[in-house]
């Protein structure tokens, strides 16, 4: 035998003495919904509908959230039938919106209020200020 067969049945035995990778067991995909473990608070739910139609009022994490106008949830029930919300739902998103730690922290003295288009619309008073850091 010569050199190169040697070489080529050394290789070819050093194939062979490679162990195969185990086949993966297949598993059937869950669906995109059931792939979630806990399902998604309905406020939740309609938050990401304030924030899709007015993201300017409603910035998304981490963007600090911005002090709403007096009166928004008025201006809010106008949009109602458009979102798809009811007007308890609208109010819920609205009290659970304000009730965090990002919104009282935008809740300085002299920070601007903004309206659904995300222009100024008032000032945050400093009997507004003192309430809410409470």
């Amino acid at each position: 035998m010569g050199f190169e067969q040697l070489a080529a049945l050394k290789a070819q035995l050093a194939q062979q003495a490679k162990p195969k990778p185990a086949a993966k067991p297949t598993r059937a995909r869950p669906p995109a919904q059931a792939a979630q473990s806990k399902p998604v608070d309905p406020v939740v739910r309609n938050i990401g509908r304030l924030q899709k139609r007015f993201p300017l009022a409603f910035p998304k994490s981490p963007a600090p959230k911005k002090a709403l106008k007096v009166g928004i949830f008025d201006d809010l029930l106008g949009y109602a039938s458009e979102l798809g919300l009811q007007e308890a739902e609208l109010r819920e998103a609205i009290k659970t919106w304000c009730r965090g730690t990002r919104y009282k922290a935008c809740l300085t003295e002299g920070a601007a209020r903004v309206d659904l288009n995300g222009a100024d619309a008032g000032a945050v008073t400093q009997a507004e200020a003192t309430r809410f850091k409470k």
